[in-house]
């Protein structure tokens, strides 16, 4: 297959698009292929536009590639002269993101990119997330494979779909012609921290089964819980951070105990079961007469959630106003629903004993809506021991049973195994040692990482992930850190350099 070459490639990329905001960060070249990845939408289930991208770019350079109907993406690049006898090395990541945006943005994230903006030490998006976690990654992979400069081994280049909702690309994608045995993901979010194991998990679906009927002659208020900073259900659930959800069943709980008769009528919090829900709107139908006392009620319970998250949450707030309220689940049912609801669990439950400071098994109550049918929560559910995710599933469908409800699972994927003996993970262990002058901190991840799907996969395989400074990922608040993806990306090239 022919085509132009590296550096030619690089240069029709930058032509492409406008570096106004990123031009003369370094890596240029790194920085210049995440510009244009970050250009077009590609949010999870959203990812037939960058998958064509990176199968451009392969073609453009003349690369073996291969694309599957699911958008993952493979390309195949040969070793550097006078190393093809190497052993080939796996570089991986996804090309998905989760998709947030402020209350106040007007982007429609399923048709526009994003507006990167920077200071020149971080890069962020404006009124959205980044998708640093994971774009970055597929930038520096990238940025290698057009570098004819470099010296290293055959790599084989894998771009996974769809990671933030239950790993689908990695369950879909076809390994058979995957010759490496050595992985590096690129998917982890803290400079010189090597994850070697992480959790496993899935994705419970709740049906809390409810009908709205008529509401005429009752006093309608909206409720809103905002402010929370929310984040990464795997990152950040061992934070103590406040659950929209979960605040919201506390708030209507509360309600029901001063308000006899409050029937619920909406509920809507959160986007995505792995994200920590940050705002949460419901409304009720109360009784006529009782306005003022739930204004004030309302304003008394705000001061309690402001004193209890504090430090975690400095500027929760919970607010309500006069909303019309037509229809309603029937008081009995909202009664139900709502003890459901705060029966469920949420957060931490029990940490690791092997890795003392991370957290084994939790709960994240990510999603949570009232539709015509009923009440939806969505969780996603994670631990290291596949026993302990099991059990914690079966709390959720005896919750749910109890109030008449189901729960349909799905996405289960594995955890990764810690492997004692490693020289990949050596190698890569003194070459950051070499770079920088410090040990590298081997660790393991309560988050979910493709790896363990990979190495189900391709049996033999050794895995390690790294990546780049970034922060509060998932959220509007994510960041990726300018000088850290330069030390990474110089590391991955020395990683290369002795993997020959």
């Amino acid at each position: 297959m022919g085509g132009m070459g590296g550096a030619e490639t690089a240069a029709a990329w930058e032509r492409s698009i406008k570096m106004a905001v990123l031009k003369g960060l370094k890596p240029e070249k790194v920085f210049a292929y995440f510009e244009k990845l970050c250009s077009v939408p590609h949010g999870s289930g959203n990812t037939k536009i960058i998958s064509d991208l990176c199968v451009d770019f392969a073609k453009e350079l003349g690369l073996k590639y291969r694309q599957e109907p699911c958008n993952n993406v493979v390309i195949w690049k040969p070793a550097s002269p006078g190393h093809e006898s190497a052993e080939p090395i796996i570089l991986q990541g996804h090309i998905d993101m989760v998709c947030a945006k402020t209350d106040d943005c007007t982007k429609d994230m399923t048709r526009e990119g994003l507006d990167l903006m920077t200071d020149g030490e971080w890069i962020w998006a404006d009124k959205t997330s980044l998708g640093g976690d994971n774009c970055i990654a597929v930038a520096m992979i990238l940025a290698i494979l057009s570098d004819d400069t470099l010296v290293h081994p055959p790599i084989e280049a894998v771009f996974t779909v769809d990671e933030e909702v239950g790993m689908d690309g990695a369950f879909a994608l076809d390994c058979s012609d995957l010759k490496g045995k050595k992985l590096l993901n690129l998917d982890s979010e803290l400079e010189g921290v090597f994850t070697v194991s992480c959790a496993g998990g899935m994705h419970a679906d709740c049906l809390l089964p409810a009908a709205l009927t008529d509401a005429a002659g009752m006093e309608g208020f909206g409720i809103t819980v905002a402010g929370l900073r929310g984040g990464h259900s795997g990152a950040d659930i061992h934070l103590g951070r406040g659950s929209g959800n979960r605040l919201m069943g506390r708030v209507l709980a509360t309600a029901l105990e001063k308000f006899p008769g409050l029937r619920l009528a909406a509920f809507s919090g959160g986007q995505f079961d792995n994200v920590i829900c940050s705002r949460c709107d419901a409304a009720v139908a109360l009784p006529k007469g009782s306005g003022r006392a739930f204004e004030a009620f309302i304003r008394e319970l705000e001061g309690v959630l402001k004193n209890e998250y504090a430090v975690t949450d400095p500027d929760v707030t919970l607010t309500c106003a006069a909303a019309e309220t037509a229809k309603a689940v029937s008081a009995e049912r909202t009664v139900t629903l709502v003890q459901a609801l705060t029966a469920m669990p949420q957060g931490v439950e029990a940490m690791d004993t092997d890795f003392p400071g991370l957290v084994q098994t939790s709960l994240n109550m990510g999603v949570v809506k009232l539709g015509g049918d009923g009440l939806h929560i969505a969780f996603s559910i994670r631990s290291s021991i596949a026993s302990r995710k099991l059990m914690l599933a079966q709390r959720v469908r005896a919750v749910a049973a109890l109030a008449g409800g189901t729960v349909a699972e799905r996405g289960v994927y594995p955890g990764w195994q810690y492997k004692r003996e490693s020289q990949f993970r050596d190698t890569l262990l003194a070459a950051y040692k070499d770079l920088t002058g410090k040990d590298g901190v081997v660790e393991a991840t309560h988050g979910g990482l493709e790896c363990g799907l990979l190495m189900e996969k391709i049996p033999g395989l050794d895995a390690v992930s790294m990546g780049p400074e970034l922060h509060d990922v998932h959220s509007v608040r994510e960041r990726l850190s300018v000088p850290s993806t330069e030390r990474t990306y110089e590391l991955v090239c020395e990683l290369l350099r002795r993997s020959c």
